[in-house]
């Protein structure tokens, strides 16, 4: 340490409680950092996860409604009755009284019934291009009433969003409810057109997701013109103070003054269409999450290509957000706090019990003693003979296939050994799990004499065996073998491991592939799968990625691990 220095020209004491202080809550505050960023992340997450799900069941309803009104409209399209009365009105024909009521009673009728089953729907209309069509509600009118809807002037083909039901101006119970409508041209090969098929539903029907959620879930969609449509939750949100727009901050549950204010209005929704840099091309939706206006925003995009617009759904987390936020500035403070404290109580310590802990050191390294494995081999070899005197073989037997494993595993290193050395080991594997459970495992082995040289990860039997003897034959608690055959396929070596016990159904077959092959993470403990993860891994590094586990499993039955490696005899060191 140079003379001079900061650090240096401390005393011992002050050194100690800054070197204390340091590997105590430079750790801490690292860690919480990764906590706190953890958690922010966990709510991106958690919201992502959420608009994938919103997404696809919002899609799915639309699509099931457009589907719905297609259909409806291809069925009157189709329907020759319709075509032969708007091409009679076209031609200036009237029709007596005796067409007029067979027609209503018969076409008109299973027309009206069609629309009446299809509870989503609103009306099915047909309107000729002239006056000379004889009206029949709910079906038929003249071009007069087509004249009276918003979007005549505009254009009649195609589909209209936000219309009303202006088509009697002396009715208007249901001119409040907003229609979403696809108007179809009738046409004639002589004639061209001669009549529009109209077939609408409610705004709320064909958009329910644009009339779900409140200030912090909310949906709308825009056209190709560029029209806008929002549901009743607009508008609908609620401020503390009217004239400032702002609400108070919700209250995080510390006991805290949350005195913090903050729009509670949405985010105007250019700016939400603004936030997309790209086109969607070929994507059938965007996820994104950005801070738009002092919100945090996960917003989701997706087209409806049947429709020509496009779906926005938006999530506002900014309080979960600020939660987190919220509880890390409490969490700095009370360290710094904790961390003045601290730095008293340990440098008064150091300072009193230095000179003791300096004289106990020599005598602490004095009373160091380094127990070392052949002390263990040799007080285990003396139990045995113990054992051996009392004619207790069993605990003999017992304790020669511990001191076997205890060699095997302390020796070699972690590398690659004999096929024969893994077997033995698992021989006394099984006899030490033999005096754990009340049944019995018994073990096979059907190994050709030429294979047991073969090169094998050391320690990657053990783990299948002890999977299959855990989550096998356990939860059965009945003798059972437990199968180990090897063979040569072309210029590969499998071995197989084969447990007689409860087996495992489909998805839980799936999911253990899955954890193996790392598409799942593990959140450790006593799991199906970590050793044979860690055994799969293994076997990649060292031979290569065409090598490996394979499972299978019939629930009840069985469960089959193999071990894919190439053909490879290990020399003997």
């Amino acid at each position: 340490m140079k003379e001079g220095s900061f650090f240096g020209n401390l005393k011992i004491n002050s050194r100690f409680t800054l070197v204390i202080l340091a590997f105590t809550f430079v750790p801490i505050g690292v860690m919480a950092g990764v906590l706190f960023r953890n958690l922010e992340t966990d709510a991106i997450k958690e919201s992502y996860n959420y608009m994938e799900a919103k997404v696809t069941r919002d899609y799915a309803m639309i699509s099931t409604n457009i589907e719905s009104i297609n259909m409806s409209t291809r069925f009157f399209l189709s329907d020759e009755g319709l075509s032969d009365i708007l091409t009679m009105a076209y031609d200036g024909q009237d029709l007596d009284t005796r067409q007029i009521l067979d027609f209503y009673n018969t076409q008109v009728a299973d027309l009206e019934r069609l629309v009446n089953n299809n509870p989503v729907l609103y009306a099915v209309r047909v309107y000729g291009v002239n006056d000379n069509v004889q009206e029949m509600m709910p079906v038929l009118y003249n071009n007069t009433r087509m004249k009276k809807l918003s979007w005549y002037d505009d254009v009649k083909e195609g589909w209209h969003f936000g219309y009303h039901d202006t088509l009697f101006s002396s009715l208007t119970t249901d001119q409040g409810t907003e229609l979403a409508g696809l108007c179809s041209q009738v046409t004639d090969y002589d004639r061209g057109v001669i009549g529009y098929v109209e077939a609408a539903m409610p705004l709320k029907t064909m958009f329910p997701g644009v009339y779900e959620g409140d200030d912090t879930l909310y949906s709308f969609f825009v056209s190709s013109s560029g029209q806008v449509l929002f549901g009743s939750t607009k508008d609908n949100t609620e401020s503390l103070e009217a004239s400032t727009g702002y609400s108070k901050e919700p209250d995080f549950g510390d006991g805290l003054d949350d005195s913090t204010y903050y729009r509670s209005d949405k985010v105007d929704e250019s700016l939400i269409i603004d936030a997309f840099t790209t086109d969607l091309g070929d994507l059938d939706r965007q996820i994104i999450y950005k801070k738009i206006s002092g919100r945090y925003l996960t917003i989701a995009r997706y087209p409806i290509r049947s429709l020509d617009g496009v779906m926005y759904s938006v999530q506002d987390i900014t309080s979960q957000v600020w939660a987190v936020y919220h509880r890390r500035n409490i969490f700095v403070f009370i360290m710094t706090i904790v961390l003045f404290v601290t730095a008293g109580l340990i440098y008064r310590i150091v300072r009193r019990f230095q000179k003791e802990v300096l004289s106990k050191s020599s005598e602490l390294r004095s009373l160091q003693n380094q127990i070392n494995a052949h002390f263990i081999y040799n007080v285990l070899e003396s139990i045995k003979m113990m054992a051996e005197i009392d004619e207790k073989y069993e605990i003999s037997d017992a304790i020669t296939s511990l001191g076997k494993l205890m060699r095997y595993s302390i020796k070699q290193g972690f590398g690659n050994v004999h096929l024969s050395d893994e077997l033995e080991y698992i021989k006394n594997y099984v006899l030490l799990i033999n005096l754990r459970y009340d049944f019995e495992v018994i073990l096979s082995l059907n190994v050709p004499g030429d294979l047991l040289s073969q090169e094998i990860p050391k320690m990657s039997l053990q783990p299948i065996v002890e999977n299959a003897v855990l989550h096998g034959i356990e939860p059965v608690a009945a003798d059972t073998t437990i199968y180990i055959k090897a063979w040569e396929d072309d210029d590969r070596f499998r071995i197989e491991i084969t447990d007689s016990g409860k087996g495992m159904d489909e998805g839980e077959l799936q999911n253990l592939l899955k954890r193996i092959h790392g598409e799942i993470e593990e959140s450790g403990g006593r799991g199906n799968g970590i050793g044979l993860k860690n055994v799969e891994d293994r076997i990649k590094l060292t031979f290569g990625s065409e090598y490996g586990l394979e499972v299978y499993s019939k629930p009840l039955k069985y469960t089959k691990v193999s071990i894919v490696l190439p053909r490879r005899d290990l020399e003997k060191k």
